[in-house]
């Protein structure tokens, strides 16, 4: 990434220069990774506070990061960090357009039509423990709000399952 700076008098340090090189570096990398762009650094000194502004072009987008504080390297990392975060907030929008959707795994006609026709079936575990034969008025208030109960008549002393239709009534099936 090519750096512009202005406002800077002297030149700086050469550790300060090398980590903000490594920054400009990170966010070149982040943009494109072939470091082709532009950055120019804006430094500004009022009193004893530094600003620093920096403007990095990225095709139809400005990307502007500001900083301010007491020490340059300081000002200028805040700058920097704010352009690390427009960077990555672009890229997660660019993604989010331009990459495809996963394809839906073609499934041969007959097996669609044979999948629609038969429901899936599911088993639902009772426990092995005997209860104690209940009457059919018993089942319809233990039954809640599941859509059947299976419980041992107390009659017939054999299995029978209530089960609750759509319109609220109930079906009783006695296993003989």
């Amino acid at each position: 990434m090519q750096v512009t700076y202005t406002g800077v008098s002297n030149n700086l340090p050469d550790k300060v220069q090398a980590k903000l090189d490594a920054k400009f570096a990170k966010l070149s990398k982040l943009l494109d990774g072939r470091g082709e762009h532009k950055a120019h650094v804006v430094v500004t000194q009022q009193k004893r506070n530094v600003k620093a502004e920096v403007t990095v072009h990225f095709y139809d987008h400005q990307f502007v990061g500001t900083g301010s504080d007491g020490d340059l390297f300081n000002a200028m990392s805040s700058a920097l960090e704010k352009l690390d975060a427009q960077a990555v907030k672009q890229r997660e929008r660019w993604r989010a357009t331009h990459r495809r959707a996963k394809k839906p795994e073609t499934v041969p006609a007959a097996e669609t039509q044979r999948a629609a026709a038969e429901p899936k079936a599911r088993v639902f575990r009772i426990s092995a423990s005997r209860r104690k034969p209940l009457t059919i008025d018993e089942a319809v208030l233990m039954i809640g709000k599941d859509s059947h109960f299976v419980f041992r008549d107390a009659k017939s002393e054999s299995l029978s399952v209530l089960v609750r239709r759509k319109d609220g009534h109930f079906d009783l099936i006695a296993c003989d």
